[in-house]
């Protein structure tokens, strides 16, 4: 039996990943799928790759509340042949929401997730026999990621933060503004009275978020490529019923906890200023230029204050905040400069 079918059975039969390490050819192929005990809770993890031998990249999704794992395949396949790739479906999210369903009044914190990467983290290294991973986060991923790498940076050689979120004033600030002009440039009636009924961040209404993302989305497509439509069909093993439910739940539940119903949920609170500029392993930030929900000026000011032993800031031409092909490219580039001065 193979090591992926053991697995799947393992999977079905409830029971988490193997623990022993997994590599024993670097040469060989790895692809494994399964729940692996992290935090007092069982985690969806999965670990693919053409060598096992690569380098390793842990990936920090965004959301919250959104996997990757479905269409993974898809949008990171080609990366396979550089690196190996460990997702995570987060405390709340996917395949780890289904087998953990919390009850309503439990709270989801930023502080429990930091914890759980690192759990993740420090699991993939011992199963993997590695010494150190890559770690890669974006969007809401970029929120833990970042403060992961601070935490605990004798588990990763570098830290790369695609669409890097500052904090809660400086993006939410400069994306109701620049929104606004371009609304009052277009004579977007619909837009501008939207924004101007929300009136400028802190919002206090749960709803604040989504409705000048939904608005965000609509200009940032305007002067950005299109990703292909094809990135988005999920994997047989997440198209099914039960999983589009589990998805569309976890997805509900983290978003709420990351506004909150009077905008005091995580976000809120979230301010990189306030965790510092220092860090000692290299740091990457990779940004598209059209975004506006995590702007690269906001970013690069931050940036600019960032002490380590290397860092790099990139920005990409033709992308926004959602991941596209110059996007996707410039983060394998990065990732592989990363790999090479980790060698």
């Amino acid at each position: 039996m193979s090591r992926t079918t053991k697995l799947l059975s393992a999977l079905f039969l409830s029971l988490p990943l193997l623990a022993s390490a997994a590599c024993e050819d670097p040469a060989a192929p790895i692809d494994e799928q399964g729940f692996v005990a992290i935090n007092g809770i069982e985690q969806w993890v999965t670990i693919k790759g053409q060598r096992c031998g690569n380098p390793v990249v842990l990936m920090v999704h965004g959301g919250p509340g959104n996997p990757l794992t479905p269409t993974a395949h898809n949008v990171f396949g080609s990366w396979e042949k550089d690196v190996t790739l460990v997702h995570w479906d987060q405390r709340g999210a996917g395949m780890t929401w289904g087998r953990n369903r919390p009850a309503e009044d439990e709270a989801l914190t930023m502080e429990q997730l930091i914890a759980d990467g690192i759990g993740v983290a420090d699991y993939a290294v011992r199963h993997l026999g590695k010494r150190k991973l890559l770690l890669w986060g974006s969007s809401w991923g970029s929120m833990l990621g970042i403060q992961m790498a601070h935490a605990k940076p004798a588990l990763f050689d570098a830290y790369i933060g695609a669409v890097q979120v500052i904090s809660y004033k400086e993006n939410e600030t400069a994306l109701y503004g620049k929104l606004l002009q371009l609304a009052r440039a277009a004579n977007d009636r619909d837009s501008i009275d939207k924004l101007e009924a929300l009136g400028a961040p802190p919002w206090t209404n749960p709803r604040a978020f989504g409705i000048a993302r939904r608005i965000d989305r609509q200009y940032e497509a305007r002067v950005t490529d299109r990703a292909p439509g094809w990135w988005w069909k999920p994997a047989p093993l997440y198209a099914t019923p039960k999983y589009e439910a589990d998805y569309e739940a976890g997805e509900d539940y983290s978003f709420l906890q990351f506004v909150g119903w009077k905008g005091d949920g995580m976000f809120s609170r979230y301010d990189l200023y306030r965790m510092g500029t220092r860090f000692s392993l290299p740091v990457y930030f990779v940004m598209g230029q059209e975004d506006m929900l995590s702007a690269p000026d906001v970013a690069r000011r931050y940036f600019d204050h960032i002490e380590a032993p290397h860092k790099r800031f990139v920005v990409v031409p033709r992308a926004g905040h959602d991941p596209n092909e110059p996007m996707v490219a410039a983060q394998l580039q990065v990732l592989r400069e990363a790999a090479a001065r980790a060698r």
